[in-house]
């Protein structure tokens, strides 16, 4: 492991000034020696070999001394120039699909060499953000709803409906039983009506769950109980379950997205942003390039795909008997497959879409898909969580 003695040190060596700091802080390494804190936390994730490409530094914090863990510059740009990672898992030859510590290795990789710092109050913590962000990609890779902005379902042995707070979960039903059956058609065996934003939130929470009944069961029965009574949804469930990084003023590089991040794809076209459900697309990054579909789970968006996709909802747009706006979605459809064969009208698109959005309510010609903020778990572990739930 490279210890990096660059920056402002005190008396012992330690750094005092974490000057454009990235990658991933621990607050507590939980070792007196943070450069062994940082080869223990490797092992622990199967990734003892990054030992050698990664800088570690130890960082003077209020309550003693953290750790600081990244890749150098060269590394990264080796393994993701310009911080693309759209195409890390491919450089590293990972199969993220089929091992599950290829996808640890593409996460971690993809933190280390973060533009914002992933802090975390312990190294428990680091761990248990690795283990939620594989539970979000295997509940997203396995999702498949009935799409339907006006109309939601779920199965009736798990779930009821309260008109003021919505689907509440059954009396002694486990909260992850409840969410893969409302999720995952190979439990249930039927599809059920979502909308994209309300889907994140059901794979968001299924992830944080399972990592919950795993280290800290209190907090989970915490969470199950409220999910009977008041379940928490839309802006207070970002608040709640969520952090972000990145802002409008401060954009995270727009290719650069970590397995487990929720971003938003949103509609640039005033017009057919108006046609309820397509104001924009709310995904989770499934690594190795790939974007979930929710609709279509063993077909994922490239982000290629996803800006045609977007690109095109403004020429399937209509007023139904109604008067309502509507797209035609197998008018999308093909449209997109006759752009795919037309290489430059692919770059055209593919270069307009992936601009950064505009601010909520601002349409211009300069904006284009790509938000500039990406959302991840917040932390869960005993003595450490920052998950607060709300009185009920």
């Amino acid at each position: 492991m490279v210890v990096n003695q660059s920056g402002v040190v005190n008396a012992n060596g330690v750094r005092t000034q974490a000057t454009g700091r990235s990658g991933c802080l621990i607050y507590n390494p939980g070792l007196v020696d943070p450069v062994q804190a940082g080869a223990h936390i490797l092992e622990r994730l199967g990734l003892a070999d990054l030992q050698t490409r990664i800088i570690a530094e130890p960082v003077c914090m209020p309550a003693g001394v953290g750790l600081s863990l990244r890749l150098g510059a060269e590394q990264t740009n080796a393994w993701a120039p310009g911080l693309d990672t759209l195409q890390l898992a491919n450089r590293l030859h990972l199969d993220t699909t089929a091992s599950v510590q290829d996808l640890i290795r593409e996460i971690v990789v993809s933190m280390l060499m973060g533009p914002v710092v992933f802090e975390f109050p312990s190294a428990d913590e680091l761990v248990s953000a690795v283990r939620i962000r594989v539970n979000i990609v295997h509940a997203a890779r396995k999702t498949t709803l009935a799409f339907h902005t006006s109309e939601a379902e779920r199965p009736q042995d798990f779930w009821t409906y309260d008109e003021d707070r919505g689907f509440i979960t059954r009396p002694s039903v486990s909260l992850i039983r409840a969410l893969e059956m409302a999720t995952q058609p190979e439990m249930s065996g039927a599809l059920y009506s979502f909308s994209c934003y309300r889907a994140s939130e059901y794979v968001i929470l299924l992830g944080i769950a399972q990592e919950l009944e795993h280290c800290n069961p209190p907090l989970y029965a915490e969470l199950q109980a409220m999910w009977g009574v008041h379940p928490i949804k839309s802006g207070q469930f970002h608040e709640v379950f969520l952090h972000e990084q990145g802002t409008m003023d401060a954009p995270l590089p727009p290719n650069y997205f970590v397995p487990g991040d929720r971003t938003w794809f949103r509609n640039p076209d005033e017009a057919s942003a108006d046609a309820s459900g397509f104001e924009g697309s709310w995904v989770m990054y499934l690594g190795s390039g790939l974007f979930n579909n929710f609709w279509k789970r063993d077909c994922p968006y490239t982000l290629t795909d996803k800006c045609l996709e977007i690109y095109h909802w403004r020429h399937g747009l209509y007023k139904d008997a109604h008067g309502e706006e509507r797209i035609d979605e197998d008018k999308v459809a093909q449209l997109v497959n006759t752009s795919m064969q037309d290489a430059d009208e692919v770059r055209r698109i593919v270069a307009e879409m992936s601009r950064y959005r505009e601010a909520r309510g601002v349409y211009t010609a300069a904006g284009g898909c790509i938000d500039t903020t990406r959302e991840f778990a917040r932390w869960v572990c005993p003595g450490t969580s920052d998950l607060v739930l709300p009185l009920s």
